[in-house]
């Protein structure tokens, strides 16, 4: 019976040391640099115990193909429409494990002041990957610059397309280009739509400098921390999932952004 009791203690011990090992492993985070490492570091501020390895992406790297691949071990930067859309592409399933922001689409120009100045045939920059050129359509369609058919009513549901304008009265051209060069097209376009992390990183403060702003309330496109469905119960994400949505995180999500990035409570899967 000592015996039996000796060895139950061993294995109990041998999975606390591996527990404790693992916990204190570096967790790797692929992340855009605004607003997403920006946080993350204030997450390493607020929790010092939680060691956190941040990979700052840099254009034409794809965070989802690195954490398919082992090389990062969660990646935040994402919205769950454009995660589902990537989880197709690689034929690989992730796990969600934490909602944290909106960084809400924004309308953009260089040469008009609101979007009643704009003319007819002027030109409209839009994201070219598939979620995001949905939302930024949905985006013009409530600002009143489009109309989409009948049957595109929520963007959680419905992914619409340029041929899924029904009414374009002011007869806008629509040019799709890298979500990251949008700023840069600013000069060269009468109008961008530009997502928050992209405007924010070229200089642009959203809530003042976007002409139409999306708005947050029943927002779907949620900014999330997602990993490998094996890592899911990892202590180190469950830890770094619980900061995230904590309430000094988004006290300063709100105090550092000032509205260009919106804290959310409600989870997205």
């Amino acid at each position: 019976m000592k015996n039996a009791s000796f060895k139950l203690a061993g294995i109990a011990l041998s999975l606390t040391l591996a527990f404790s090992a693992h916990a204190a492993e570096t967790l790797r985070i692929a992340a855009d640099a605004v607003p997403h490492a920006e946080i993350l570091a204030f997450v390493q501020k607020l929790d010092p115990n939680l060691k956190l390895k941040v990979v700052e992406l840099s254009n034409g790297v794809n965070a989802n193909e690195l954490l398919a691949n082992g090389d990062v071990d969660a990646n935040y930067f994402q919205h769950v429409p454009y995660l589902r859309d990537q989880e197709k592409a690689l034929g690989k399933k992730f796990t969600v494990a934490a909602t944290v922001h909106i960084e809400p689409l924004g309308i953009y120009s260089h040469k008009y002041k609101d979007l009643k100045s704009v003319p007819e045939n002027a030109t409209i920059a839009l994201p070219n990957n598939v979620t995001n050129l949905s939302r930024a359509l949905y985006l013009l369609q409530d600002k009143g610059l489009i109309t989409l058919k009948s049957e595109f009513k929520d963007a959680s549901v419905n992914q619409a397309t340029p041929r899924d304008i029904a009414s374009n009265p002011k007869k806008l051209k629509i040019v799709e280009i890298e979500a990251p060069q949008l700023p840069r097209s600013l000069d060269d376009v009468d109008l961008a739509v530009i997502n928050g992390n992209y405007a924010l990183e070229a200089g642009l403060t959203p809530s003042k400098d976007a002409l139409g702003l999306e708005s947050a309330t029943h927002n779907p496109y949620a900014n999330i921390l997602v990993t490998n469905p094996n890592l899911a119960n990892d202590p180190r994400i469950k830890e770094l999932a619980k900061d995230l949505q904590s309430p000094q995180v988004a006290e300063f999500i709100r105090q550092q952004f000032n509205g260009s990035v919106i804290p959310v409570a409600t989870p997205q899967s």
